[in-house]
């Protein structure tokens, strides 16, 4: 293994002073200079990698558990396997970064998984088997599927996804640690389980729809948050609820100007079939308010907007509870995945009106019109009752890069999985 250690020194090699990297004494150095020491070290890594290295073990000082983990997130990528050894000798820390790396490794997988392999059921297979390799003496499973959706209420799902051949389905986890089947429900985790988005009939692009199988990212995330809380010592009680669809086109599939009636009372005018993310997330969080649970966390790729406002270095962050928001964005940074609030006021639930039913899905123009982030939390926030729960929606923002970059590999990064298993464990 091609052993990587960290240096002060200016690298005085042909590489040039201001580069990443050297190579002495068959040791690969990466020289730490300037600011954002952690960015510097996850591009060298990604350098590395693109250089053909595959097996590497961090050596030698300096290698604090956030270096490590920034070594790592640049050095994956998403083709070939690749070995990285610890620095660590602290057990515990690398039982952490261990735990870490499982959850995000099963987590770019699944996201990175064509939409062909990888559709609602097999997304709720996956997510099941995760689960249970972690804790299943705690895991139970409940599964309502295909028109059982409608017999349910869970109009959402079964709407946006009734053009597939594939059934749509809602899966609920209930990770019970406790042994009290009646012990009260801590937190609930929504996700956002869209397996391949073609936008239905406001139809996307070919080059806005070509990385759609990311489109169940938010589910991955809660999905790998609590499996990574769980192997940190996660002893309340906590359920999740995946919203698992493809948004295709059909002869069958819901249309523009359809009003879709939920089962908590509010009627929903679809005025944008490529608006569906938030239609199935308000199934998942109307039954994660029917659970009584004290604290909500939803988690999507919901919105272009959030990533036009904040570029694909931070997820967003909403919430009406401003001291539930600033704890989020602590933790954030606790945790180094960057996380910005935007803003929502409880006024916009009311920026998407529709002449015919309580609400539209979004407004006619393209990508939602201005302030289209805020104003789609505005929308899921009708679905929660603030009245009982602290909820804060992540719009993840951060959580896949079309394309590779200095630092990332294309495909899935993991931002906001460590983030939302903080807030669990806070």
């Amino acid at each position: 293994m091609l052993s990587v250690q960290l240096t002060t020194a200016t690298n005085d090699s042909a590489w040039g002073k201001d580069a990443l990297i050297s190579y002495a004494d068959e040791a690969v150095l990466i020289h730490l200079q300037g600011e954002y020491l952690l960015r510097r070290i996850q591009q060298a890594a990604r350098q590395l990698q693109s250089q053909g290295a595959l097996n590497v073990r961090l050596e030698g000082a300096g290698w604090s558990y956030e270096r490590q983990w920034a070594f790592y997130c640049g050095f994956v990528n998403t083709k070939k396997p690749v070995e990285l050894q610890w620095a660590s000798v602290d057990e515990d820390e690398i039982e952490l970064l261990n735990a870490r790396r499982h959850s995000v490794e099963w987590l770019r997988r699944v996201v990175n998984t064509p939409a062909e392999d990888l559709y609602p059921e097999r997304l709720a297979d996956e997510a099941v088997s995760f689960l249970t390799n972690i804790a299943g003496e705690h895991i139970s499973i409940t599964r309502c599927v295909g028109d059982d959706l409608l017999t349910q209420g869970w109009v959402g799902i079964h709407n946006v996804g009734r053009a597939s051949t594939r059934a749509p389905l809602m899966l609920e986890v209930d990770y019970n640690p406790t042994g009290n089947a009646d012990a009260p429900v801590f937190a609930c985790l929504v996700g956002k389980g869209i397996t391949f988005d073609s936008g239905g009939y406001s139809i996307k692009s070919s080059p806005g729809m070509v990385t759609m199988k990311h489109d169940m990212g938010g589910a991955a995330t809660v999905t790998a948050a609590l499996g990574y809380a769980i192997e940190q010592g996660l002893k309340q009680r906590v359920k999740l609820i995946l919203c698992c669809a493809e948004n295709m086109i059909a002869g069958n599939g819901f249309k523009l100007g359809d009003i879709l009636r939920y089962k908590n009372g509010v009627s929903v005018e679809i005025v944008n079939t490529d608006a569906e993310g938030r239609l199935v997330l308000a199934d998942g969080l109307i039954a994660a308010t029917e659970m009584k649970a004290p604290l909500i966390i939803d988690a999507a790729t919901l919105t272009g907007a959030a990533v036009m406002a904040l570029g694909e270095d931070y997820n967003a962050l909403f919430s009406l509870d401003k001291a539930l928001l600033s704890k989020t964005q602590q933790l954030s940074e606790l945790v180094n995945e960057p996380a910005w609030p935007l803003p929502m006021e409880k006024w916009h639930s009311q920026n998407c009106p529709s002449h015919y039913a309580d609400t539209a899905n979004s407004r006619p123009v393209k990508g939602g019109g201005m302030g289209g982030a805020s104003n789609a939390a505005g929308f899921l926030s009708r679905f929660v009752d603030e009245n009982q729960s602290r909820w804060i929606h992540f719009d993840l923002a951060a959580s896949f890069r079309d394309n590779p970059d200095a630092r990332w590999a294309a495909g899935a990064t993991g931002l906001g999985v460590a983030n939302i298993a903080a807030l669990l464990l806070s």
